[in-house]
């Protein structure tokens, strides 16, 4: 009498133990829909391996989105790095209770950073000790060749012409440029299509060439 096949413990559900060279992001730092719902399903049971590994890879995502919109500047008591941790807080408590509904877990993660952002200038707006402009749109200058060239050649005219833009275009840019995602990581974070990504993008930056074209004449 053969004996019965042996089954394996936890058979029905896997463990990532996220130490492993496999459970860390993927070489090209891309935030992609297959990487994160698992990890985000993990942290959210409260898995601690998983919620530290979560906040390695949205942290610099979240960054450099606030130092993108916040051009840099610190907001009286606040920097754009106070405000993106306070964004990584907030993302960490709204995990228990974040369904996935077949959407990206990214488009979660923007909503609460452009929030946290809007409600660090309505502070400083309240503080009449330190009146603030509106809300800079111009890109962080860093080594990316694209933003370096953006900076040369419009210098401090490239965040009024932003902020000249639709909402929705000056997010396009910032994404696409200051944070460097891809158009589908764009589309994701934005609850739209890379199609559409591209297409506004490809607007946008008409509409730029085209005021930056007026304004020499």
């Amino acid at each position: 009498m053969t004996a019965p096949p042996r089954t394996t413990e936890k058979s029905a559900s896997v463990v990532r133990d996220y130490r492993t060279p496999e459970s860390l992001p993927r070489p090209s730092g891309r935030l992609t829909k297959e990487d994160l719902d698992p990890l985000v399903k993990d942290a959210g049971e409260g898995n601690p391996a998983a919620i530290h590994s979560l906040l390695q890879m949205i942290e610099p995502v979240v960054v450099r989105y606030c130092r993108a919109r916040m051009g840099g500047r610190d907001l009286s008591y606040l920097s754009a790095d106070d405000v993106a941790q306070e964004v990584c807080l907030a993302v960490l408590k709204a995990l228990p209770d974040y369904q996935d509904r077949g959407g990206s877990f990214l488009y979660l993660v923007h909503a609460i950073a452009a929030n946290k952002v809007a409600d660090a200038y309505r502070a400083v707006a309240r503080d009449r000790s330190e009146p603030v402009p509106e809300l800079p749109e111009r890109p962080l200058v860093g080594n990316e060749p694209e933003t370096r060239a953006l900076s040369l050649d419009l210098g401090a005219r490239l965040g009024r012409l932003l902020a000249s833009l639709p909402r929705v275009q000056q997010e396009i840019l910032t994404l696409r440029i200051a944070v460097g995602f891809s158009a589908s990581e764009t589309a994701e974070a934005l609850g739209i299509s890379a199609g559409n990504v591209r297409v506004t993008q490809h607007r946008a930056l008409t509409r730029l060439r085209g005021m930056i074209r007026d304004e020499e004449f």
